[in-house]
Parts: C-alpha cells; sequence; structure tokens
C-alpha cells in the first residue's frame, strides 16, 4: 500500500473541500435541469453574413507596422524567486463593461483585486504576459508556495530537463521528489463565456487565505497557473471575438492574434502536466475528452488514461455542488458520437497544450448568460446563472488539482515519456481496445513521422521571406530547428549551406508534424466535424519544403533561434529593380512603397517595377519586410497607386487585408444604404454582409457608379450573390456542402490570380464556376481534397469529385464595364493561409486598374 499517495490524495480531497462554494439559490419553478448540451458550428454566419466595421485604429493589425516600429516582445519567465510582486496597472472604471450587468468581476476592477492580494498573501504573483489587440494587459497569476531566486532556478532547470533530456529527467530521484506540479487554467478566451475569471479568481482568493496544513502542503509541490481573462477586450464588449474580431481559440497553429501568442509563451514556459481552459455555455456542463477523430500526432495513450479519470473526477465535483443543473455533465469521449465534439485540430487552446506535454480539458460552464438571455432575461435570473456557472468552475479547477496532486508521479512520468519518444524517434504504441473505457477501433488515429522537414536555402526557395516566416513561427511554437553549416545531398537532391532543418527526433514532434504535415482526408471517417478538418503550414505558406521519410540530414546544423534576414536588393546601382508579388511580405513592401511616395508600375498581374532613384527607399522597406529585388528587365510597365478600398468582409479578411497594408473602409448594406459614399474607392470586396438586392435606391446608385468604372473583388456565397444580382461575370456559382473544408490541390492557369501561385488552396464551403464568357484562373484538380472533411450535399452533387476540373477563381471584364474576381477558395481565412495573401492582392490591383 502505498501510504505516502493516500495522505497525497487526502491533502487534495480537503482542498477540493475547501474550494466548495456557497449554495447558489434554487432555480426558479418550471427550470428543466439536464438539458443535452449544445454547440454551436464553428465557422459562424458572421463569415458571410455580418460585414466587420472595426474602424481602423481598433484592429489590432490595422495596418502593415510602419517602418521602423520594434517587433513584438515575446514574454519568458523572470529568473526570480516567488512571490513576484508586480504592480499591476489600474485602468479607469467602465461602467459599459458587460460584466457589470451579470454582477461579475469587470476587467477594470481585476488589477486592483489582484494588487491586494499580492500585498495580503506571498503565495500569489501576477504579472503581465502580453496586451489584447486593443491594447489591455493580460494577467498570469501564479500561486504556489514561497520560492527563494535559487528555488526557483532549480525548477526551471528541472522543467528544461524533463523536455531536452527526457532520459535524465526520469532517473533524477531529486526531481521526482522535487519538482512541483504545473497546473494551467485558461479563462475567458470567449469574452461573452465570462464566469471563468470569476471562477478562478474565487480558487486564487482562497488558496491565498486559506490556513489549512493540507493547503500549504499542496502549495510546497504544486504550481497552479491562472491566465484570468484571455480576452479583455471581448469581456468588456460582451463579445466572443476579440477586439480584432478573431475568435482566439481558433488561432493556434497560427497565432495571428497577441492574445493567443501570449498563452503560447505561457503554456511553453509553464509545461503544465493539466490544463483547463473555461468555456460556457452548452445547456448541460461538458467536460472533454473530445469524441474522435482524435489528433494523430498525439501520443494519445499517454493523454487518454489521465484526461478521462480527471473527467469523472471533475463531474463528482459538480453534481456535489447539489444544483439541479449540474447534476451530470456530458463527458464527449464517454457520451458522443463520432465527429460531435473532436480533438483533431491544434487550433484550440486545450489540443494545442496536448503538443506541449499537457492534458488538456476544454469545459463548458452549463447556463447561457449571453446573446439573446443577456438581452431578455431578468437581472436576478442572470446573476442566479452566472452563480452557478462560477461554482461549475471553480469546482472543476479544485478538482483538476486534486487529480494533480494525486497522480503527480503518474503524470510526470508521462510527460517525460511524451518528451522521450520525441527524442528517440520511437513509434506511438498502438492502443488496444479498452485501454480505458469505451476506447474502441474509432478513436485509433496515429501516424507515420517523417524523419526530418527540409526548408531550402537560396534559389531552391520559392520564397525566402516565406521561409523565414514559417522558420519564427516554428520556433516560436518550440519546434526545434537548426540550419545547415555546409551544402549537402539528401537523398538524390542537393541543399545549400544555410538551408533549414526539422529534425523529427525532437520533443515536440507531435506539433511539429501537426503543423508542417499535409493532413488527412477523414471525409469516410465521420459524419461532421465542428470545426476545420484540414490545415497545413507547409502547404499554405508560401514556403517550399520537402520532406524526408526516412534519412537522416548528413549535415551538422547551428540551432536556430531566429530566421535569418532575407531582404535584399540585388540589381546593379542605377537599375530599375522589379518585384514579383509571391507573398504577402511582397504586398506589404509594394503597398509601403507607395506609402513613402515612390512612384510603382507593373508589368503583369505580378511584377512590380520600381525606378532606380527609389533605390534607398527599396533597400529600406526589403530590409523591413525581407524581400528581395532583383534587375528589372523589358518594358517599365503601367503606373499604378494603392487602390482605395471598400470592403464587405468578415473580420478575419479585413485583418488580412490591413495586414498587407491596403488602406481600407468597411461597407455594409446597411452602411450604404444610410449615405456611404464610394466616389474614391477603386474596388468593392464583397463576402460578407452586403445584398445588392437589399441596397435602397441611394445604395445602389452608389454601387452602381462604382462597377461601372472600378473593379468587384468576391469571395464565397454573398459575393457569388452579389455577383449574380448585379449583372457581373456570366458565371454560375455550384456550392458545396456548408462545412466542408479543407486544403485542395489546385491548377493554376490564369495570368491574374494563376501565375506563380502555389499548387494548394483552402476552402471552407467550397464553390466552383460553370458558363463562358470569364477567365478561369485556378481550377480544382482531379482528386482535390488532400486533407480535410468534405462530403456531397446529395448523392452525387456538391462533393469533390464534382468540382474536380471545375473552376476555383475566375476573372473578367464584367457587363457594367469594369473588371472582378470572383474566390471560390478562401485565401484569407483567418489569417492562416499567408501564402495564398498575394493571390488576392493580385485580384485587388489588377481590378482597380
Amino acid at each position: 500500500m502505498d501510504l505516502s499517495r493516500i495522505l497525497t490524495g487526502l491533502g487534495a480531497a480537503l482542498l477540493a473541500a475547501a474550494l466548495a462554494p456557497n449554495p447558489a439559490p434554487a432555480p426558479p419553478a418550471g427550470s428543466a435541469p439536464g438539458v443535452p448540451s449544445t454547440r454551436d458550428f464553428g465557422n459562424g454566419p458572421e463569415r458571410n453574413e455580418v460585414a466587420a466595421t472595426a474602424p481602423a485604429a481598433s484592429a489590432g493589425a490595422a495596418r502593415a507596422a510602419p517602418l521602423g516600429a520594434l517587433p513584438e516582445s515575446r514574454w519568458t519567465p523572470g529568473r526570480v524567486g516567488y512571490p513576484r510582486r508586480t504592480d499591476l496597472r489600474v485602468y479607469p472604471e467602465n461602467p459599459a463593461d458587460k460584466s457589470i450587468k451579470l454582477g461579475l468581476l469587470p476587467y477594470h476592477a481585476i488589477a486592483p483585486r489582484l494588487n491586494a492580494l499580492q500585498a495580503a498573501s506571498d503565495r500569489v504573483s501576477a504579472e503581465v504576459v502580453g496586451h489584447s489587440a486593443l491594447g489591455r494587459d493580460l494577467y498570469l497569476v501564479t500561486v504556489t508556495a514561497p520560492e527563494s531566486a535559487a528555488e526557483a532556478a532549480r525548477q526551471d532547470r528541472w522543467r528544461a530537463l524533463i523536455e531536452d533530456h527526457p532520459r535524465a529527467a526520469r532517473r533524477d530521484r531529486a526531481l521526482r521528489r522535487g519538482y512541483k506540479t504545473p497546473v494551467w487554467i485558461n479563462a475567458n478566451i470567449h469574452g461573452d463565456e465570462w464566469e471563468g475569471t470569476d471562477g478562478a479568481m474565487r480558487v486564487i482568493e482562497r488558496l491565498a487565505a486559506a490556513t489549512d496544513a493540507a493547503t500549504r502542503r499542496l502549495l510546497d509541490r504544486t504550481r497552479l497557473y491562472v491566465t484570468v481573462t484571455n480576452n479583455p477586450d471581448g469581456r468588456i464588449a460582451g463579445t466572443r471575438a476579440n477586439g480584432a474580431g478573431f475568435d482566439i481559440n481558433r488561432d493556434f497553429a497560427t497565432d495571428s492574434q497577441p492574445e493567443s501568442r501570449a498563452v503560447r509563451d505561457v503554456v511553453i514556459a509553464t509545461q503544465p502536466f493539466v490544463m483547463l481552459d473555461e468555456h460556457g455555455y452548452t445547456g448541460t456542463t461538458l467536460i472533454e475528452p473530445a469524441t474522435p477523430p482524435h489528433g494523430q500526432n498525439y501520443e494519445y495513450d499517454l493523454y487518454i488514461k489521465h484526461a478521462l479519470p480527471n473527467a469523472e473526477g471533475m463531474e463528482a465535483a459538480i453534481r456535489r455542488l447539489g444544483h439541479p443543473e449540474t447534476a451530470r455533465a456530458d463527458i464527449p469521449f464517454r457520451d458522443y458520437q463520432p465527429g460531435d465534439w473532436d480533438d483533431w485540430p491544434p487550433i484550440f487552446t486545450p489540443m494545442y497544450a496536448i503538443y506541449q506535454g499537457a492534458v488538456g480539458h476544454t469545459v463548458e460552464m452549463p447556463l447561457p448568460v449571453n446573446h439573446e438571455a443577456y438581452e431578455t432575461l431578468p437581472v436576478e435570473e442572470l446573476r442566479r446563472r452566472t452563480s452557478v456557472n462560477t461554482d461549475v468552475v471553480a469546482a472543476t479547477i479544485g478538482a483538476a488539482l486534486t487529480y494533480a496532486d494525486t497522480h503527480r508521479a503518474a503524470l510526470l512520468a508521462d510527460q517525460i515519456e511524451q518528451f522521450r519518444r520525441g527524442r528517440a524517434g520511437s513509434p506511438s504504441p498502438t492502443v488496444p481496445d479498452g485501454y480505458v473505457a469505451g476506447f474502441g477501433p474509432e478513436d485509433r488515429y496515429s501516424t507515420r513521422f517523417p524523419r526530418a522537414y527540409v526548408i531550402p536555402a537560396g534559389g531552391a526557395q520559392r520564397s525566402p521571406a516565406a521561409a523565414a516566416r514559417l522558420v519564427d513561427h516554428l520556433v516560436a511554437n518550440d519546434v526545434r530547428v537548426t540550419k545547415a553549416r555546409r551544402d549537402f545531398v539528401l537523398g538524390t537532391r542537393g541543399y545549400r549551406a544555410g538551408t533549414y532543418l526539422v529534425d523529427m527526433h525532437q520533443p515536440k514532434r507531435g506539433l511539429a508534424n501537426a503543423l508542417l504535415e499535409a493532413g488527412r482526408d477523414i471525409s469516410a471517417l465521420v459524419p461532421q466535424m465542428y470545426d476545420i478538418s484540414g490545415w497545413s503550414n507547409r502547404l499554405l505558406w508560401g514556403a517550399t519544403v520537402d520532406i524526408s521519410a526516412t534519412a537522416s540530414p548528413p549535415v551538422s546544423g547551428i540551432a536556430v533561434t531566429a530566421a535569418s534576414p532575407t531582404g535584399a536588393v540585388t540589381a546593379a546601382k542605377g537599375r530599375d529593380l522589379a518585384l514579383t508579388m509571391r507573398d504577402r511580405a511582397d504586398v506589404r513592401a509594394v503597398n509601403a512603397l507607395l506609402d513613402l511616395g515612390v512612384t510603382l508600375s507593373r508589368t503583369g498581374a505580378a511584377t512590380v517595377v520600381v525606378p532606380a532613384a527609389a533605390r534607398r527607399e527599396a533597400e529600406i522597406v526589403a530590409d523591413r519586410y525581407g524581400v528581395r529585388f532583383t534587375a528589372a528587365r523589358g518594358p517599365v510597365g503601367t503606373p499604378f497607386t494603392r487602390p482605395v478600398i471598400a470592403a464587405a468582409v468578415s473580420a478575419d479578411e479585413l485583418f488580412a487585408l490591413r495586414e498587407m497594408g491596403f488602406e481600407v473602409r468597411t461597407v455594409s448594406t446597411a452602411l450604404l444604404n444610410a449615405g456611404a459614399e464610394l466616389s474614391d474607392v477603386g474596388t468593392l470586396v464583397v463576402s460578407a454582409g452586403l445584398s445588392y438586392a437589399g441596397l435602397n435606391a441611394a445604395g445602389k446608385a452608389e454601387v452602381d457608379e462604382l462597377l461601372a468604372r472600378g473593379g468587384v473583388v468576391t469571395r464565397g456565397r454573398t459575393g457569388a450573390a452579389f455577383n449574380a444580382a448585379a449583372g457581373l461575370l456570366p458565371a454560375t456559382a455550384v456550392t458545396g456542402r456548408a462545412d466542408a473544408n479543407g486544403v485542395v490541390s489546385v491548377r493554376n492557369t490564369g495570368a491574374v490570380v494563376g501565375a506563380g501561385s502555389p499548387p494548394h488552396a483552402f476552402v471552407y464551403s467550397p464553390i466552383w464556376f460553370t458558363g463562358t464568357g470569364f477567365t478561369v484562373e485556378q481550377s480544382y484538380a482531379a482528386a482535390p481534397l488532400v486533407a480535410g472533411h468534405w462530403l456531397p450535399t446529395a448523392p452525387g452533387a456538391g462533393g469533390p469529385e464534382q468540382a474536380a476540373g471545375q473552376a476555383a477563381v475566375i476573372s473578367g471584364a464584367t457587363a457594367r464595364g469594369g473588371r472582378a474576381v470572383m474566390f471560390g477558395t478562401e485565401p484569407l481565412f483567418r489569417a492562416h493561409p499567408k501564402g495564398l495573401y498575394a493571390e488576392f492582392a493580385r485580384a485587388l490591383f489588377w481590378s482597380a486598374s
């Protein structure tokens, strides 16, 4: 009998009891507990129905960063002990904070509360780990027993040993005895799912003040980390999205938003054994693990052996609350059908955390208080619900702490084993049926890891700037990258010194492969998926990346902390310069030159000519954006200016357009009907929130005037409907299934979008075009779906077989006298497919000319 484990479990049980909430008021007569959990689909109506209206100053990266701007700094923990008392800045009181109506903690009250806790308790440390899209502080709270600087440094060394030298960590007896169990709680990532913050604060306050021996012992051997609100912009405004209109819980694998980058840095620095992401609202409390398909790059045996019993412990904890609405929980792995609540993509915080060594769980509070409920329910009922939800959050955190403390030895051993398998290149074991209750063939997903990925240098690289961006992204996510010291041959290909190598014998090989592999067509395996099913930073980010299936690169390398500079002006002085728009960086450079007042011309849709007199400006933007200017050849081309763009688009597309440096004015049906003017606009972009049929006479006249002289670029169903109603291109749009999505193969044939574009694209709700009287810029390949989930809408209709060979992007002169480009793909989707941005930019410049 292991007496120490019994005592550890007893202490944790006493902690859980200490965290138990005060009894909440009973629900009103007629309420119905036990309503089945519900979930909104990942790609909501805002993608096509709601036009973004963010003013230019409020959209995070409203424009490309100005020349000379310093890059955003990454958070790393300080080399000091605990407590780490930080005097957090206090924000002015904001009576418009949506939390107030619910009786919850408004954002402006969080810093004063944390400052007071730090002053009152030597167990609480608070620090700022980043800033929101609108510049608000993001707080990390650490609760643990005091540590000297030397003790904290020893914890850091042990944490590094676990990842970098897992075999040595496994043998280290002092580490096994003294390493503090790290547990991370992420709260309020969706701004209008508030109570994660309040429940976490309840736990922090009780741990700070508790005087019992069980709590003291727990904090001697545990560090609890809490990101108190991951989305302060949304918390204040009562929106799911952040201040740039992004769902942060879809941004991992992309890291386009400062909030996701901040918690990425937190999970890497803290390397938790267990993490909870507190969400709402599903009618019944929901606690992961999830249904299949499971991410094929997980070490799933090491995850599910803890995730299921931990979830069941959290279920027992909420049941003990005694609320009718918390009599049970839904655990998708146990209770749902495949595809109903999956953990396939690494875009969600808990799924990303699994790749960083954690047992990650989404927890969904039961009782809705947002959307219609916020507007229509009496305040008394709203506050009753938030009280129950806050209890659920505190109970699940307490239960997770109990599990982590009771099973600390096994969690430590299994995190070490995850990293050991990666470093050794060991195959992931086949998990047998019955490994945990309910595990069967439908849960068995795995992959074969390649030996290495190779990112070529020199002329073999399609876009040096894209390659550098990809390398920096990998390194920021704690994927190990080296740079070859000399030329080498791998297989039958030769590579230059300076080539980047991702040796897949590394601790976090699962994350490396999840980001770089093509993915998998899972259409036949599950009937539906919640969110995206295909992504690939290798195929969609614009860089050339080769795969070595079995051979180890025969060259030593230098560890990379940042990609080498790629910008250059290679033409002789006195020569005109040329820049080909193949990548987002090229577009940013072009718009930066236009901002500097340089007169540019264009030869074809892609090549921009810079006069020799502007060489100094070219050198500045080459250095800033990593682009390469070569000597111009042939005619100078046609002069052009940066178009003024009116955009009825989704928030992610608005972000991407401004990220490329375009001047964008947001419009919609409502704004045009209210008198918005388009007289100085060169191109109208339509993908969300603009209906030509819905325009009044004044709005239609404004649009008609633009259509007669300017350009139109459309995307998706809303764009296709606008084209048909306005009578622009004689194309018929055929729509695939609304939730179909993934990476597709394409054939590039047109001179505007197609020329020089990558052979892959991304689709969500795919569209293809039939008819004549237009140019096919890009078409779906004979077998289009590379990775993702795309089923037909009906037998023989709407599937990838029907899309094969059909036009995916078209261009042409419109019946109104202007130019139009129509996208059936998603080149700007959630700012992820960065290698496709230039396609859209070329369409904008061409249509405006």
